[in-house]
């Protein structure tokens, strides 16, 4: 009964591994008779699990997702990632799964091995996040637009926009897209005959869905799309900055979320970004510790300027240090 055991195991690892298996394979790596293959299946199909066959020179067997979620089996590193994914969900900008979260990483801890204990415990003591903290978003309004997209189901939802004004939007969602601070919807607004990007912690949900659609292709592709719009529309002050620079050094240099980043002729690139305060737009834009140049809004031009007014009679005369020129 041991023997038999472990070789179901053995069986159901090769069957999570692999997408396909023939019985003459799967014995000769069992190192049994096809006969004992087809036991060891029935038997996990009456331990939950579905495995689907076919007959004939090409057939063979195939694990298939079932109506209860069966034990898994993770080799070393899948259990690693799978906990240290747990442990950043737990912590994360899904609101409702940080407990949900914990109390799986508790049950994966508890049967691991003390070696994959230790690594995760390394890894952890040695990293730190630096990620911005963002506003939570409902579990179940990702899911439920995750469920959307992938039926093609129009979204019936109210939002609240920046300025907190509410309104009731019907769209057919795209993609969600993730900016390491916030969650994205891109979708297609059928009253406004547009794509729209929503901040999905903005976002409640309204059923049932709206009718089926045939997707629509937006212009670009959805994460560049949804990042030129932060760039603009998201913020109060919206700039396009001409970086003097080449685009793959200033790509390293800014996180996810930041605007779109843009080639511009030889040594050069465009950030369209933004921010709601002219001061902390600046400091951002001179913190990279590139030379650039202001392409717009007038707005910040004037801001800068004032800048090195004030740091030029501060520099240029000890009795001006400190004083602000208008």
């Amino acid at each position: 009964m041991l023997e038999t055991s472990a070789r179901l195991l053995r069986v159901l690892a090769l069957l999570q591994a692999q997408r396909d298996w023939t019985g003459a394979d799967l014995a000769e790596r069992l190192d049994v008779t096809t006969r004992t293959v087809r036991s060891d299946i029935d038997r996990l199909r009456r331990l939950g699990y579905r495995v689907h066959s076919t007959t004939g020179s090409a057939g063979g067997y195939r694990l298939e997702a079932g109506n209860t979620m069966p034990p898994l089996l993770l080799d070393d590193e899948e259990a690693v990632a799978v906990a240290v994914g747990l442990r950043a969900a737990a912590s994360g900008s899904v609101a409702g799964i940080e407990e949900t979260s914990l109390r799986a990483l508790a049950k994966l801890e508890q049967t691991m091995p003390s070696r994959l204990r230790r690594r995760i415990d390394i890894l952890r003591a040695a990293t730190a996040s630096a990620a911005a903290a963002g506003p939570t978003v409902d579990a179940g309004v990702l899911t439920g637009i995750a469920e959307a997209v992938y039926r093609h189901e129009q979204l019936r939802f109210d939002y609240r926009d920046r300025a907190g004004e509410a309104s009731r939007r019907r769209a057919e969602p795209h993609r969600l897209v993730y900016t390491e601070r916030r969650w994205y919807l891109l979708a297609w607004d059928v009253d406004r005959g547009d794509w729209r990007t929503f901040r999905a912690d903005r976002i409640g949900l309204r059923t049932p869905n709206g009718p089926r659609f045939t997707p629509k292709e937006p212009p670009e592709e959805a994460v560049a799309h949804v990042l030129r719009g932060l760039g603009h529309s998201a913020w109060r002050h919206q700039a396009v900055i001409r970086l003097q620079s080449p685009v793959e050094r200033v790509a390293g240099m800014l996180p996810p979320g930041s605007g779109l980043l843009e080639p511009a002729g030889e040594g050069e690139c465009l950030w369209r970004t933004g921010s709601d305060s002219l001061r902390d737009l600046t400091n951002y834009i001179t913190g990279l510790g590139l030379p650039f140049i202001v392409e717009s809004p007038q707005s910040l031009r004037d801001h800068l300027n004032a800048l090195a007014a004030r740091y030029v009679a501060a520099a240029g005369d000890p009795n001006n240090l400190g004083k602000v020129v208008e």
